[in-house]
């Protein structure tokens, strides 16, 4: 049997990796392929087989989130997503659970309730894969709506976490072993933290200068957290969730961590999605009702709540609308939830096919969503809540009513502030464009004409006075965004910031008056200071006496932490 399994693997990864060439042939996204990979080879599996497979597919990927999680980045946007979080659970929740609980009466199922929680766990939480893998780079460059959207995820995990805890009982009126389970979660997640505070760092001193060793002991940390969940009968993901918190995700020994992680994560990214499409069933009408349902309640309901949610909030309307579509997809670990109602026998069959059918069709449609997004919000999006949802946005900015040929500085990060102390110093005015929460103070206290929005819709530009301005720089290095500030109608020259030449070199061709190549930059600066030095070896003190009041200037600022990138 062992050797049947490993040949029939085989031919998935084999069909998983014939189609991968195409997708990566025409551009696309891998993850439809795999789910199809999935589909064509998962009659020759055993349900069990693949259960367990997918198990362990997901334990590894939900400790590659918990690496990824950072807890200062959560802790700054969650002061505004809380709200946001809990009117999801409290409202998109009780609706899945009234019509789960319907289904489960209709349909006859043995476990009404249970399942009805199966069913809203479902259609509630999103999902940390697909959701992180789609707005990692807007994570990484610091864009707002995909740090909300993470701090949501962060919070979906953490509920489902509990969710899973309490359901592994397999009497939900045994509240000893219900009780036991939580107490048991709370320590995995105690540990982690404590980890992550000392434990961690000590084997990053123990092992200076050597990564392999930081690695392995990540690996090893994951290992025991696996086998600790075991031994107390939970799922194996508790554990890998905790492992993951318990790895520091900053400095050089952490980046070594990840960069070695990420080299076989692709393999899990594989297994858990061809997996996801080898237990896709051929749907019966009752199942086909469930998975529709599900899609409904995903991809339409909750992102419109969490949407109102983000603009009561006072976010623009863009960034309101692009967190939300960033939440539509339907959590791996509400999957854990079905897997493991499964293996006890308390979810309805029919009810686990049509989530396993769901949780493909959406992670197939959020890819191709993402495409479209863009056009979606210019034509129906902004046209709906034009004019309706600008008051938060007035409430938090302030631009003088007299203000002309101005500066319009996108990006309040480092080179954002650095511009706006020169602006100062020759006294030019300015207005500063920023909608990230954890700056929007600094705003008040620092700046002379300031508005909280994203650059990329219109409101946030038109009290910029754009019209008016006589100049335009942007600080923030993301394409679209620079594309989108090419077609304001204004007369201001443009500026902006891109990662490679050969995206400069598009920008120019499109209209701009200058780009920040910031490696080219630095580049021509060496070569400039190379050659004062050569030139007259007395250069050497001025240069470093230069460089360390620049540095120090930098310190004065605050620029020590992560938005020293900006």
């Amino acid at each position: 049997m062992a050797a049947e399994f490993i040949i029939t693997l085989s031919a998935m990864f084999i069909a998983a990796g014939v189609l991968l060439l195409v997708a990566n042939h025409f551009g696309l996204s891998p993850i439809p392929f795999y789910i199809i990979a999935g589909l064509i080879t998962g009659t020759f599996f055993e349900i069990s087989d693949l259960v367990e497979l997918a198990q362990w597919g997901i334990a590894f990927l939900v400790f590659v989130f918990g690496i990824r999680v950072d807890i200062e980045d959560v802790q700054s946007v969650f002061r505004d997503a809380e709200i946001v979080a809990f009117m999801q659970l409290l409202i998109v929740g009780t609706i899945a659970l009234g019509i789960g609980y319907g289904f489960s009466v209709v349909f006859g199922f043995e476990y009404p309730l249970r399942n009805a929680i199966y069913f809203a766990a479902a259609a509630t939480l999103s999902s940390t894969i697909v959701g992180a893998g789609v707005f990692e780079q807007e994570i990484r460059t610091n864009l707002v709506h995909g740090r909300l959207a993470s701090s949501i995820h962060f919070f979906d995990d953490i509920v489902a976490i509990g969710v899973i805890l309490i359901l592994s009982a397999e009497t939900l009126g045994d509240l000893q072993l219900v009780t036991s389970n939580i107490g048991y979660g709370v320590l995995f997640l105690l540990a982690g933290l404590l980890i992550y505070r000392h434990g961690f760092p000590l084997l990053v001193r123990l092992a200076e200068g050597f990564e392999e060793l930081v690695l392995m002991g990540s690996i090893s940390i994951l290992i025991a957290f696996i086998a600790a969940a075991e031994a107390v009968g939970l799922s194996i993901v508790i554990g890998a969730f905790a492992a993951g918190i318990a790895i520091r995700n900053e400095g050089a020994q952490a980046l070594g961590v990840r960069n070695g992680i990420e080299s076989i994560k692709d393999f899990f990214v594989a297994i858990f999605f061809v997996t996801v499409g080898a237990l896709v069933q051929v749907p019966s009408l009752d199942v086909l009702v469930l998975a529709l349902s599900l899609l409904v309640l995903v991809l339409f309901v909750t992102p419109l709540i969490h949407m109102q949610a983000f603009l009561f909030e006072g976010y623009d309307a863009r960034t309101a609308f692009l967190a939300s579509s960033r939440l539509n997809q339907m959590s791996e670990l509400s999957l854990v939830i079905a897997i493991q109602a499964w293996l006890m026998g308390t979810i309805s069959s029919r009810l686990f096919d049509a989530i396993i059918l769901a949780t493909a069709g959406t992670m197939i449609l959020t890819v191709v969503a993402k495409r479209y997004e863009d056009a979606v919000y210019d034509s129906v999006v902004e046209r709906v809540v034009r004019g309706t949802q600008t008051r938060r946005i007035d409430e938090r900015s302030y631009v003088d009513e007299e203000l002309e040929d101005h500066v319009i500085v996108v990006g309040y990060g480092r080179q954002g502030r650095l511009l706006v102390d020169r602006l100062e110093e020759i006294e030019v005015p300015y207005v500063v464009v920023e909608n990230d929460p954890v700056i929007s103070d600094s705003l008040g206290r620092e700046c002379q004409n300031y508005v909280f929005g994203d650059a990329m819709a219109t409101h946030p530009m038109k009290r910029a006075r754009v019209d008016d301005a006589r100049l335009l720089v942007s600080t923030v290095n993301h394409e679209p965004l620079s594309e989108r500030l090419l077609e304001l109608p204004t007369d201001a020259e443009i500026i902006l910031r891109a990662d490679t030449s050969r995206e400069a070199t598009r920008l120019l061709e499109a209209g701009a008056t200058f780009v920040n190549v910031p490696s080219v930059l630095a580049s021509d600066q060496l070569v400039e200071n190379v050659a004062r030095v050569v030139a007259d070896r007395r250069e050497s003190a001025t240069l470093r006496d230069e460089h360390l009041e620049t540095l120090r200037d930098l310190e004065r600022h605050g620029f020590t932490t992560r938005y020293g990138g900006d």
